[in-house]
C-alpha cells in the first residue's frame, strides 16, 4: 500500500470516527429528550455530514451498497415488511451508526479499501441489523457463523447451544427495547428481564407480539440448554435437535425483522 492510499484511509477513518462519536452523543441526548428542537436540528446536521462522507466513499453512486445502506437507514418497515417513510430520529441515528461502522470495517479489513467505491460488491450479509444494541450485532453475527460451521462439522452440541445463545440474545434485546413496563402489561413478571429464565423470555416475547409461535418447535433439550450447561450434562445432542434449533432461530429472526 503506497503512502497516498494509507493517508486516504487514515483521513476517512478519522472522519468516520468523529461522526460515530457525535452519533453516540446524539443517541444519549435523544434518549433523554427526543422531541427537543435543538437536538433534532443537531441530528439533521449530523445526518447531512454523514451523507457527504458516505457519498464520497460511494463514488457518488446511489446504487452502491454503502449508499443504499445509508438510504435504507431512514426507512421503517410496516407490518407486511414493506418500506415506509417515517422512522424515528433515535432509530435513524442507531441505523446510521451501523452504516458508519460498516464503512470503517470495509476500510480496515481490505488492503485496497481506502476507496470503497472501487468495488460495488456487497459486503458479507448483516443479518442482525434489527438488533437494537449496536455492540451486540457483530457478536451474534460471528456466533451465527460459528453455529453453521459447527453444524457442518457434525459438532451438534456446539451448534445447538450456540443457536440457543443467539436466540436468547436477540429475544432479550427485543424485550429490553420494548421496556419492562410495557411487558408487564402483557402479563410479564415484574422482575428484571436479566433474571428471567430462557423459557420465560420466549413466552413473554410471544405474548407481547414480538415473535410468533415458531418457538413451539424448539426441542426440549434446547429449552433447557442453560440448565444442561450448568450441570455439565452428558446428554447427547442429535443432528435433528441442532438443525431444528437453527431453523427456529431463523424463524425468530424473521419475526424480529419483517423486512428480511
Amino acid at each position: 500500500m503506497d503512502d497516498s492510499l494509507r493517508a486516504q484511509i487514515e483521513t476517512y477513518l478519522t472522519r468516520l470516527g468523529g461522526l460515530i462519536s457525535r452519533g453516540r452523543q446524539l443517541q444519549d441526548k435523544l434518549a433523554v429528550d427526543p422531541s427537543n428542537p435543538s437536538i433534532i436540528a443537531e441530528t439533521r446536521a449530523w445526518q447531512e455530514d454523514c451523507g457527504v462522507t458516505i457519498n464520497q466513499l460511494s463514488g457518488g453512486s446511489k446504487a452502491h451498497w454503502l449508499a443504499r445502506s445509508f438510504s435504507q437507514g431512514f426507512l421503517m418497515r410496516s407490518v407486511d415488511g414493506n418500506a415506509a417513510e417515517g422512522a424515528a430520529p433515535a432509530e435513524i441515528v442507531t441505523r446510521l451508526l451501523g452504516v458508519l461502522e460498516q464503512a470503517v470495517a470495509s476500510l480496515t479489513q481490505t488492503g485496497e479499501g481506502a476507496v470503497i467505491s472501487a468495488s460495488s460488491a456487497q459486503p458479507p450479509p448483516r443479518r442482525f441489523e434489527f438488533v437494537h444494541n449496536v455492540e451486540l450485532r457483530p457478536v451474534v453475527e460471528q456466533a451465527f457463523i460459528d453455529s453453521r460451521r459447527a453444524l457442518e462439522h457434525g459438532e451438534y452440541d456446539l451448534a445447538m447451544r450456540t443457536s440457543c445463545g443467539i436466540l436468547e440474545a436477540i429475544v432479550t434485546d427485543a424485550l429490553e427495547h420494548k421496556g419492562l413496563s410495557a411487558l408487564i402489561d402483557s402479563g410479564a413478571p415484574a422482575d428484571k428481564i436479566a433474571d428471567w429464565s430462557f423459557e420465560t423470555r420466549l413466552t413473554v416475547a410471544e405474548r407481547a407480539g414480538l415473535i410468533r409461535g415458531g418457538c413451539a418447535r424448539l426441542p426440549a433439550v434446547a429449552r433447557a440448554y442453560r440448565d444442561e450447561a450448568d450441570a455439565d450434562s452428558s446428554v447427547e445432542i442429535s443432528e435433528r435437535d441442532a438443525r431444528t434449533t437453527g431453523q427456529v432461530l431463523n424463524v425468530v429472526m424473521r419475526d424480529l425483522d419483517p423486512g428480511r
